[in-house]
């Protein structure tokens, strides 16, 4: 009757049982190749990734995929193809083979560029594979950037509690010793970060928050806990210049607008940090497009004319409230004077 549909979510669904895991690759082998060409190909690789867990090792789990992936590889199944290329990129990384997977990923994106629209599991597949490797290949940013598409692509309460804090502790330890990260607000706001409350992890998440506000006591916490994870340990410096950074763009947005001219001793005396620091680190924050402005080195006083917005939480956010009612206010008090100033002019 050629009910293609109707065996494919039959087979989707037997796949999904655990009691079949020992027959998913024996069916495959048997079954469902006679007749691969002619069901969903998405489906298919699905099916086919299900099998795949069966295979005794990586290097026979490859050969799999790869022959998978030269099945889908078709104009009318390009979505399927991308699909499965990302986890024969997967299996190239558990063999540290990076520049093998590095090759499988270039290619899936090149095809993902060619889309209009797909569907989310395969978009999620690639970001999935390349935060991994990034991750091995310890490039932090990018890690950081594409694990936080992969979770745009993806429902939370599908993915298990373990993983989530996995996630959440990698996303955080990436965002502090990055060189090119210094806001990392879509973090901040990311439920995923909820994952560590309430564990032997809840500390880095209470030292994010810190580091987004400039708090400097903060680098005490990391003190105590920066054993607990290699990264942190060769970063320890870095990780001082970058608190020490927070601390500067904080106060300097905390001020307003007409308010930035700011003498090193004022800086130093409001951030906690050294004074024979404040020149470098005026210096650095300039460079790094943190601020903009001009420094005076005679009088030492520094000329803020920019600051890189922030992600604000409830304290910042009461704060900008109150320099909204200073300026109405203002506003307010400028008008009553030029009407009172002109009274003559209105009347006439």
């Amino acid at each position: 009757r050629k009910l293609w549909h109707e065996l494919t979510d039959i087979l989707v669904n037997f796949y999904k049982e655990p009691a079949s895991a020992n027959q998913r690759l024996r069916l495959y082998e048997g079954f469902v190749k006679t007749f691969a060409d002619k069901i969903n190909q998405l489906k298919l690789v699905d099916i086919g990734l299900q099998s795949a867990g069966q295979c005794k090792d990586d290097n026979e789990r490859l050969t799999f995929l790869t022959a998978l992936t030269s099945r889908v590889d078709k104009p009318a199944s390009q979505d399927a193809y991308v699909f499965s290329l990302s986890h024969v990129a997967s299996v190239h990384l558990s063999l540290g083979k990076q520049a093998e997977s590095r090759a499988e990923l270039d290619k899936a994106e090149k095809v993902l560029d060619t889309f209009d629209s797909v569907e989310t599991v395969v978009h999620a597949s690639f970001y999935r594979v390349s935060a991994d490797y990034y991750q091995q290949s310890h490039e932090f940013a990018a890690y950081y950037r594409t694990t936080l598409l992969y979770l745009a692509c993806v429902e939370l309460a599908d993915l298990q509690e373990p993983e989530r804090r996995r996630i959440a502790y990698d996303l955080s330890i990436a965002a502090l010793v990055s060189e090119t990260i210094y806001n990392f607000g879509e973090l901040l706001l990311h439920p995923i970060l909820d994952s560590l409350k309430s564990t032997e992890h809840a500390w880095l998440r209470d030292l994010l928050f810190a580091f987004n506000r400039g708090d400097l006591h903060a680098y005490n916490t990391l003190q105590q806990h920066k054993s607990a994870n290699r990264l942190l340990e060769e970063h320890e410096s870095f990780l001082y210049q970058k608190i020490s950074l927070s601390a500067l763009t904080q106060l300097v947005f905390s001020r307003a607008p007409q308010d930035r001219s700011m003498t090193f001793a004022t800086i130093s005396q409001e951030t906690k940090v050294q004074l024979d620091e404040i020149e470098h680190l005026i210096m650095k924050a300039l460079s790094l497009g943190l601020l903009r402005g001009s420094i005076d080195q005679v009088d030492e006083v520094a000329r803020i004319s920019w600051v890189q917005p922030k992600v604000l939480d409830r304290t910042g956010i009461e704060g900008m409230r109150g320099r909204l009612r200073e300026w109405g206010g203002g506003v307010e008090r400028l008008g009553n004077w030029i009407e009172g100033v002109g009274e003559d002019v209105w009347a006439s």
